[in-house]
């Protein structure tokens, strides 16, 4: 009943075994008995809502109408049971339900329904902060009042992404694709009366990515009734923006209305705005948001504030907290104003900055400084050293002398070469307040970084610099209204984070050992016998090759969608692959989830299938068909190819390039369910991860409702093909470790070299380019140490004897390091298994208390427990990195034994020879 406490168990029927030993029945029971004790002692029911204490800092927030809470497994979830019992108290008082771990306290609003931002908190310490935060924030379906235009990248979206790439657009961007059935766009509207209301959208409609140029339409829903359909002709190009119309009958109360595209509709559009008018009512113009006041002692928002000179809001970085940050301080009169309330009393103060100081155009990194005004008295400037990029993020103290009350602090640039930082967050506190972290992701991930040319949005995961997150897994669930949350609540512990995250919904795949040595992977067809002469060659040269990856061209009666191997050019696939692993040599094959309807093996797939399989066209042409591995006949076809082929291999590379495959299911998305039926055929999947084709296509790529939480089971993540050149080197540094933090995936590959365009010269074989020499150099120092040093192009050289004699003396040394370091690698990847603690360690996983381990994250990072890597991302024979040396310990150069003393930062000139890496003190030089 409403506002009751109880301690209740869950059924012990409804647990699930996660693995172990074989048990007898007996045992079983037993087992089942003993976890429902647990279980019971763990949790606290009030009324719809349910609570259970996992650990002092993971706690269960589930609320269910009419208390139908659930305890099995979900995909994500398996290891709810692995948690040993948490001390805890519980109280009620003036309405309120506390639960304290000693780590963490949640609040409750005893009876007040579904969990929002108002009525559940959580509150904890991040180093000396206190924080307090609402993990169901913004989690609900936003509010769109009538006659009020509402930006669409604001409103709820399922299968779509935020973009930027176009431009004339209102706010921070646009909602884009609608590529697939179930894409939607959702938003709750209360009108004051019922009667027919104009929902009115601005959109844009040009030339999609199936090659149209027609009218499109979408189905408007009313609380999930279609409603009606929305017709979008074409505009002139996808930067032109046009409205159209359709009009609701709505009856009076709440309503959610949604854009979706049904099987029915066309979809392919970009939609930049929305309103619910009344008949005839003009299109609202948008309103700038005013400037808010910022109180003393919190963390502000610095766009919020009085913008002056050209400085705007913008979120085209990583990193930020809240809807984005200050930008456009370029010039002499730039800057914001922001007004701060409640000084206690007349004294010194600090301002506190958060920023990011990356290269502004072709100008080089270095210092900027800014102007803080507290109101009429002089200005103080500060200087603020260079972050490791855009999306990495420092803060920094000012002082300042105010008045009591109420003051005005201006941010501002002395000259036109200054400033050029964007800037997060505002606080300002007394001179003893430690620095505030502000609910600002740490890493992010994507499905893949397909088309990535020096950067990308990416999506945040687990980690939060404030130290708690929300898992959300309502959206397995099938019963309407149902919350399923992980309140998170690690303060700066963020290693325990992801061992809890490791217990919860299961640890990162452990690979076989050879996966950690040396791959070769290029986009160019050749024979079998070809393939053998590069094996020999690798050996021949010195250089260690342990994984051949065959591209797409082995493949009959059609390169791209063949399910057969073609004989002219592999005669005996199995004895070749029997004679390379006879050579230590592993294989693994390129598959396109595609048939074309005149392949010899159609008509029994499609029998399979039940006649499901559908004719949606892809690269090689019209008559092509794609599966839903969602549906269980689909995906029985679609293993059932594999077969046919009859090919001995260690595995199958996914390559979802250009294709239509997806799932209907929605609990799952499908490239986790495709990834896990891989893995359980040949131990692990090797795909992108994360999300369906559905969440915004190749080029943008979006979150999905489901969650990047349970690739990390099966998955090597193939990170997908990224433009070659240095500025994409750079962002990998940063990514990888940024993407393990954020999922908790330890297993990531990249394109070593990347995969097309970029900076290309003439290659050694016909129609094949190569790299700069110094780039492919770097690049392969770089794979040296990232978690899978896998070679791979498109046509283009990846070969270290392609290559000028520096370069590819330079590549046959790392590649051979590599190998030394096999295992240390496996190592580190078994721990990560064991622990949750990545291959790849952003800086702050080891250092949360230092400012640096955030400002270097994109520029260097802790490669397993005791190597210190900083990558050459800049080009020359010859290159100067900073590098940050933690506190601590001494770090000595893996390759001159020259010493470093922690707590310092150094300029490490190095040549093709070398590259900056650090030992830690007390630990034996690996490899």
């Amino acid at each position: 009943m409403t506002g009751s406490l109880a301690l209740t168990p869950a059924s012990p029927a409804d647990a699930q075994a996660t693995g172990g030993s074989p048990q007898s029945a007996e045992a079983k029971i037993r087992q089942s008995q003993a976890e429902g004790r647990v279980r019971q002692s763990q949790t606290v029911i009030s009324g719809d809502a349910r609570f259970q204490i996992l650990s002092p800092t993971l706690i269960r927030t589930e609320y269910s109408p009419g208390g139908r809470f659930a305890d099995r497994d979900t995909h994500n979830v398996i290891g709810r049971d692995d948690f040993r019992p948490t001390r805890f108290t519980k109280r009620i008082s003036k309405g309120w339900l506390t639960i304290d771990t000693g780590a963490a306290t949640l609040r409750y609003r005893v009876g007040s329904g579904p969990f929002d931002q108002d009525n559940l908190s959580v509150r904890l310490a991040t180093g000396r902060q206190s924080v307090t935060g609402a993990p169901w924030a913004g989690l609900g379906t936003p509010e769109c009042p009538a006659g009020v235009l509402c930006e669409a990248e604001d409103l709820a979206l399922a299968g779509l992404s935020v973009a930027a790439n176009h431009g004339d657009f209102t706010g921070q961007g646009f909602a884009a694709g609608f590529e697939g059935t179930g894409s939607a766009l959702t938003f709750a509207a209360t009108p004051p009366a019922a009667g027919t209301r104009q929902l009115t959208v601005r959109y844009a409609n040009s030339t999609g990515g199936d090659g149209q140029n027609v009218s499109r339409t979408l189905t408007v829903t009313v609380d999930g009734a279609a409603a009606g359909t929305l017709t979008l002709p074409p505009t002139a190009n996808w930067g032109s923006w046009a409205l159209a119309s359709v009009p609701l009958e709505l009856p009076a109360g709440r309503h959610e209305i949604a854009l979706v595209r049904t099987p029915a509709d066309s979809g392919n559009v970009n939609v930049d705005s929305l309103a619910l008018l009344a008949p005839g009512e003009a299109y609202p113009v948008p309103v700038p948001p005013s400037p808010q006041p910022c109180a003393f002692g919190t963390l502000c928002e610095a766009e919020t504030g009085a913008r002056t000179g050209g400085a705007k809001a913008a979120d085209d970085h990583n990193g930020y907290a809240g809807e984005g940050f200050l930008a456009g301080l370029e010039r002499t009169g730039a800057g914001v104003a922001l007004t701060v309330t409640g000084v206690p009393a007349a004294g010194d103060y600090r301002v506190q900055l958060r920023y990011a100081n990356g290269q502004a155009g072709s100008q080089p990194v270095q210092s900027r400084t800014v102007s803080v005004t507290a109101n009429d008295d002089p200005a103080v400037t500060a200087t603020l050293s260079p972050t490791s990029g855009w999306d990495f993020w420092r803060t920094q103290s000012v002082p300042v002398s105010l008045r009591a009350g109420t003051n005005t602090v201006a941010l501002g640039c002395p000259t036109d070469t200054s400033c050029h930082v964007n800037v997060d967050t505002v606080a300002v506190t007394s001179r003893t307040a430690p620095l505030l972290a502000p609910h600002a992701p740490l890493g992010g991930y994507r499905r893949a970084l397909d088309g990535v040319n020096g950067g990308a949005r990416t999506y945040a995961g687990l980690l939060f610099s404030d130290g708690w997150s929300l898992l959300d897994d309502s959206a397995v669930h099938t019963s309407a209204g149902h919350q399923d949350g992980y309140v998170f609540a690690y303060g700066q512990d963020y290693r325990r984070a992801l061992r809890e995250l490791s217990t919860l919904t299961g640890p990162t795949k452990l690979l076989p050992k050879w996966a950690y040595g040396v791959w070769y992977s290029e986009y160019y067809d050749r024979t079998a016998a070809e393939f053998q002469d590069i094996v020999s060659r690798f050996r021949s040269e010195g250089v260690p090759l342990d994984v051949l990856v065959v591209d797409t061209d082995f493949k009959a009666p059609d390169k791209w969608n063949g399910w057969s191997i073609d004989e002219s050019r592999f005669p005996d696939w199995n004895a070749f692959a029997s004679q390379l692993r006879k050579q230590g040599v592993r294989t693994g094959l390129n598959i396109h989830p595609s048939i074309l309807g005149s392949d010899p093996l159609f008509p029994r797939a499609q029998e399979i299938a039940k006649g499901k399989l559908q004719r949606t066209g892809c690269n090689s042409g019209a008559d092509c068909y794609v599966f839903d591995f969602g549906d269980a006949d689909q995906l029985k076809a679609y293993f059932w190819l594999h077969d046919q082929m009859n090919a001995d291999v260690d595995f199958w590379w996914l390559d979802w390039c250009c294709d239509a495959a997806r799932s209907s299911r929605t609990d799952i998305t499908g490239d986790t369910l495709i990834n896990k039926e891989y893995a359980d055929r040949t131990g692990f999947a090797f795909s992108r991860a994360y999300g369906s084709l559905q969440a915004g296509g190749y080029a943008n790529p979006g979150p999905v409702p489901t969650g990047p939480w349970a690739d990390k089971r099966t998955t090597l993540h193939f990170t997908g093909d990224t433009i070659s050149n240095w500025e994409t080197l750079r962002f990998t540094v940063g990514y990888t470790p940024a993407e393990s933090a954020a999922t908790g995936l330890a297993a990531i590959s990249h394109d070593i070299g990347g995969h097309t365009g970029g900076l290309q010269e003439p290659g050694s074989e016909p129609g094949s380019t190569k790299l700069p020499d110094d780039l492919y150099a770097r690049w392969v120092q770089a794979g040296t140490f990232q978690p899978i040093d896998r070679l791979h192009s498109n046509h283009s050289d990846r070969l270290p004897w392609q290559y000028g004699e520096a370069a590819s003396a330079s590549a046959k040394k790392f590649l051979n390091l590599r190998k030394k370091l096999q295992p240390y690698t496996y190592a580190a990847a078994a721990e990560a298994t064991r622990t949750g603690t990545p291959i790849t360690r952003a800086m702050y996983l080891a250092y949360p208390q230092e400012q640096e381990a955030y400002a270097t994250a994109g520029s260097q990072y802790l490669y397993g427990p005791d190597l210190l890597v900083a990558p050459v991302t800049t080009p020359g024979t010859s290159a100067s990195t900073t590098v940050w040396f933690p506190p601590g310990s001494t770090w000595t150069d893996y390759f001159t034994g020259k010493k470093y003393r922690g707590g310092t930062t150094a300029t490490i000139t190095t040549t093709l020879e070398t590259m900056p890496v650090f030992v830690r003190s007390g630990a034996k030089r690996p490899g």
